[in-house]
């Protein structure tokens, strides 16, 4: 199952993510992403990761990143979301259902 996990920045003092602290994060999310549980990673424009992975549900994904140092560090939270695959296009190919009373399609006669 996809999982959409966006950071949130507890820590109030910049200082607090020391160098050490973010390579120790680079590491980790690196042998998530070789696992194949981290599929994705981004910044939002506020800083904030966005992260995709792919987990058995929610709570997994809540195990995988609670290895992340900043977690550990309380720095940083996630909001955790299951995705579920897109069903619109279904609507496309969709036969339309018509009301009674409605009035019926007319078809095109067929050549004989």
């Amino acid at each position: 199952m996809k999982i959409l996990a966006k950071s949130r920045t507890l820590a109030v003092d910049e200082a607090a993510f020391t160098p050490s602290l973010l390579h120790a994060e680079a590491e980790r999310a690196w042998a998530l992403q070789q696992a194949g549980t981290l599929r994705e990673i981004y910044f939002t424009a506020a800083g904030e990761a966005v992260l995709i992975l792919e987990a058995a549900n929610a709570a997994a994904a809540r195990r995988a990143l609670a290895t992340l140092p900043l977690v550990k560090a309380k720095l940083i939270e996630f909001e955790i979301d299951e995705l579920r695959a897109y069903s619109g296009f279904a609507r496309l190919f969709a036969v339309p259902v018509q009301k009674s009373g409605a009035a019926r399609v007319r078809r095109r006669p067929r050549k004989a």
